[in-house]
């Protein structure tokens, strides 16, 4: 290589003035408008002076060539090089000898070694006899694996229970039987000294052939003795045991030598056999019947098709979802708590309202139109074990409760369990709801203020707060939402029955003052305090604390307030642990997973529920806690888990009963900091919630309203609207909810049925000039 580079430095200076001296005479031909430019200068092709011949061309053409010959000559060399180095390369890689090869080879070898030591070992303590007997016996016949069939007793094998064979191969390893539990009596040379005694003990008992006699199964006495040596496990690899040498010693045993064991105590064949055996397949206790709703760590499978982070409400209509679109997908739900899937409202709603004491247990209910149910999605037939989740022919939806996820790989496509098991997804749903809130000032009271206190949010809650509301003597609702005014009516109905004092205390002016107007909020107000509860308004909780056995609860503008007990109903915050392992954005402004239109927070994660910061083309970027929404965006979710790629463009809703006679539903943005107008009506006896679910069929009516389409009712035109109703009267109405003029949200009072023309307004985004005239699409001035 160093050669054709100085060859080459050589003979570059001389191409190059070439090169340029003949596009130079090329170029001047062509000016010059020649018929065929001189491709070569005659007088002088190179550097030299001028005058020179034609041999200086012959000269570059000549040194060019063998140039160019040179430089494929080293190519072809180094390449052929390259080839036989390799091949050398491979040559002496099969050459090397293999490693498993000389390991089995030293197996082989050393195993006819170990069987000779252990024949000199067993032999050593024979008697005289013993010795003179084993003169008889081949030399490789004596094998450990002999010992168990010459310390059974002649009662537990007859004559026709030990044919050659049932002694098979396996069925004695070597390692099963320590020499430290062999009795002298029971060493390989035993049959020749049994042999002996056979024409004085037990010949004379012996009335028919041996030939003649048939072969009969053993009894289950028998099996108790017989059988276990049979069902030895096999030996481990590391210690492989002498095929040969036990195959050569169970033909060596007549049956004539079996049939004429001697009579043996108990004592002395008890003892090997209980070391050496295991103890009998039927004497094994059957493992008890696992709780369906409780999972083993075995039972936890290794991979999931789908995967499904949380058991609340959205995950189940994900699963169900999935299911309808892909029939034979195979979902498993995970979930931290222990009951199956089930809806949350009626933990708030009308399980306070039924008069079964079993409640609690039963968690079944009357809705409003004196149906009853389960709170429970579907019973436990409806799903499938986790461990047959991958076995079952047409797939299914498996729930392993009690498991919480506590880390995500979503490079690895895999999540790990707190109990370390790990489960490999191929897409997967994070579905995990929120956390309720809690009062700084309370957690800062110690173990003792948290034992008195409740975060209401799961069934547990519901059985907990039922339990204490039986006990005590008073209960204070922190909160004027619609957790905490639903439960203060609930409370309130029982108060009377239990003399119980139901006290609702909250920073704003009027129940659910962050969402109703203030003159609705007021009206609300008055409507918990007719159900015997005490409402405490503008408190701004300070310091809680214990004193004398009660709670105290300071109040900024000095008030205080005596309870037994507290409920913590001011919010919930998103569960978003998995968001730093997974590396999933959290919404700095609303809170929750960050996820586009579609719900998807990375190529195959999806994220439904509270937990979900999504973009509502219509609203902006937006995280809804209430039921509804966790049906639409959890199908949603499942749709596109299965390939349908939709945005979410429905708008849920959401509704709260103040018992069976005030309800309401809303839809989309609803905050009391908007302008609003509000079109009343007077209410009439179908207008309440026990009417509208006597109509729908349901109590969960976001189930039948998700389903509706709009524009099904028309606007009744039979008759005018009319005048305002008075302040202190609110039938049943209409409140629009206005942002730049154009309406964003809508609050159905008492009117039910009606969220389809509702989510259809918001949708079309229009400014209206007269919402009275929208109000008619309602038809609340119909009698």
């Amino acid at each position: 290589m160093l050669k054709c580079r100085t060859l080459w430095e050589k003979l570059a200076p001389l191409a190059r003035n070439s090169s340029t001296l003949c596009q130079r005479n090329a170029r001047r031909a062509v000016l010059q408008k020649e018929r065929r430019p001189a491709l070569l200068q005659r007088a002088q092709m190179s550097a030299n002076p001028s005058g020179g011949g034609g041999s200086d061309n012959t000269m570059y053409y000549v040194l060019v060539g063998a140039t160019c010959v040179g430089g494929l000559g080293y190519v072809y060399s180094t390449l052929r090089g390259d080839k036989q180095r390799y091949q050398d390369r491979i040559t002496e890689i099969d050459n090397r000898p293999n490693k498993a090869t000389q390991e089995q080879t030293y197996l082989q070898i050393a195993a006819p070694e170990a069987t000779e030591e252990l024949a000199e070992e067993a032999s050593e303590p024979q008697s005289v006899a013993d010795e003179e007997s084993a003169l008889s016996t081949p030399p490789e016949e004596p094998s450990p694996s002999a010992e168990p069939p010459m310390e059974l007793p002649s009662e537990s094998v007859p004559e026709e229970s030990v044919p050659e064979e049932s002694v098979p191969e396996e069925s004695v390893p070597e390692e099963s039987v320590p020499e430290e539990s062999v009795p002298e009596e029971s060493v390989p040379e035993a049959p020749a000294e049994e042999k002996t005694s056979e024409e004085s003990v037990v010949q004379p008992e012996i009335s028919e052939p041996i030939q003649e006699t048939p072969v009969e199964a053993p009894t289950a006495s028998q099996a108790e003795t017989s059988e276990p040596p049979l069902e030895t496990p096999t030996p481990e690899p590391s210690e492989p045991s002498p095929s040969p040498a036990v195959v050569e010693s169970a033909e060596a045993i007549p049956v004539a030598v079996a049939e004429s064991v001697p009579e043996i105590s108990a004592e002395q064949i008890v003892p090997p056999v209980a070391e050496s055996a295991p103890a009998p397949a039927s004497e094994t206790p059957a493992p008890a019947p696992s709780d369906p709703t409780q999972t083993a760590p075995s039972q936890v499978p290794e991979h999931a098709p789908y995967l499904l982070i949380g058991g609340g409400t959205a995950s189940f209509a994900a699963a169900r979802s999935i299911r309808a679109r892909d029939p034979g997908a195979r979902v498993l739900i995970v979930t931290d708590e222990p009951d199956l899937p089930y809806m949350r409202p009626p933990l708030s709603k009308e399980l306070w309202f039924v008069d079964d004491p079993e409640v609690t247990e039963t968690l079944r209910f009357k809705q409003w139109n004196g149906k009853e149910r389960s709170i429970f999605f579907q019973p436990p037939s409806f799903y499938v074990s986790p461990m047959e989740l991958t076995k079952v022919e047409n797939g299914g939806v498996a729930v392993l409760t009690g498991k919480k996820v506590v880390h995500m790989d979503v490079r690895g496509n895999k999540v790990r369990l707190e109990d370390g098991t790990e489960i490999s997804y191929d897409k997967c749903l994070i579905a995990t709801g929120g956390i309720p809130r809690n009062l700084q000032v309370i957690e800062r009271g110690g173990d003792e203020l948290m034992k008195r206190t409740t975060l209401f949010r799961k069934v547990e809650d519901f059985r907990s707060l039922g339990k204490v509301s039986k006990e005590v003597k008073s209960i204070t609702i922190i909160g004027g939402g619609f957790l905490g005014s639903e439960l203060a009516c609930a409370l309130g109905r029982r108060s009377a029955d239990l003399d119980l004092e139901i006290i609702q205390m909250f920073p704003e002016k009027g129940n659910m003052g962050k969402v109703l107007p203030e003159y609705l909020s007021n009206w609300t107000t008055e409507k918990v305090k007719t159900e015997g509860v005490r409402v405490v308004t503008d408190a701004l909780v300070k310091n809680v604390s214990l004193k004398d056995g009660k709670v105290e609860i300071k109040l900024k503008d000095g008030r205080t307030v005596q309870t037994d007990h507290i409920v913590a109903a001011v919010g919930l915050e998103p569960s978003v642990e998995l968001a730093k392992s997974a590396g999933l954005e959290v919404d700095a402004d609303f809170g929750g997973y960050r996820v586009n239109a579609e719900l998807q927070a990375r190529s195959n994660i999806w994220v439904a529920g509270d937990a979900a910061c999504f973009y509502d083309i219509k609203l902006g970027r937006r995280r809804v806690e209430h039921h509804d929404h966790a049906v639409v965006s959890g199908r949603l979710a499942g749709e596109n888990m299965t390939g349908a790629n939709k945005p979410y463009w429905h708008q849920s809703m959401f509704w709260s009963d103040l018992g069976p006679d005030v309800g309401y539903e809303a839809i989309g943005i609803v905050d009391s900091s908007l302008p609003t107008v509000g079109v009343f009506a007077k209410a009439t006896a179908k207008d309440t919630p026990k009417a509208a679910t006597e109509k729908s069929g349901t109590g969960i009516r976001s189930e039948s309203e998700t389903e509706a389409v709009a524009g099904i009712v028309k606007p009744g035109t039979a008759a005018p609207p009319p005048p305002m109703q008075q302040k202190d009267d609110y039938g049943k109405g209409v409140i629009f909810y206005l942002r730049d003029k154009v309406v964003v949200g809508i609050v159905l009072w008492n009117v039910f049925n009606r969220m389809p023309i509702a989510r259809k307004i918001i949708k079309d985004g229009e400014e209206h000039a007269d919402l009275n005239e929208v109000a008619k699409l309602f038809n609340i001035h119909e009698d």
